[in-house]
């Protein structure tokens, strides 16, 4: 387990919920971009939840669970909507970043 990388995550969360918590107007990512949008966001989470976790199904499963409560948390919020397209968006994300947490720090993608 690491704690800064634990750490990193609980920030990043909270930054994920303050964003989501912005009217849709706000938002501003127009469609499909916004699914890009969620993968991406969803990816980071997921390598630092890996990082700090050590575990690829457990940081998987927080970041997976963590955007479903965020769509769900986004129907609340005036001009968003809870979207399963989104939510499948923010899993495979999540699933890519946590595969690459599980990379060396500072391996290089070719070996010669």
């Amino acid at each position: 387990m690491n704690r800064a990388y634990l750490a990193a995550a609980l920030l990043y969360m909270a930054a994920i919920f303050a964003l989501s918590s912005l009217p849709g107007s706000a938002a501003g990512i127009p469609p499909p971009w916004d699914k890009l949008a969620h993968f991406l966001e969803y990816a980071v989470l997921g390598f630092l939840l890996g990082r700090g976790t050590g575990q690829f199904d457990l940081a998987l499963a927080i970041a997976a669970l963590y955007g479903l409560s965020d769509e769900l948390h986004q129907a609340f919020v005036p001009g968003r909507e809870a979207s399963i397209l989104d939510w499948l968006a923010d899993a495979l994300g999540a699933a890519f970043g946590a595969a690459l947490s599980r990379r060396p720090a500072g391996a290089s993608p070719t070996r010669r």
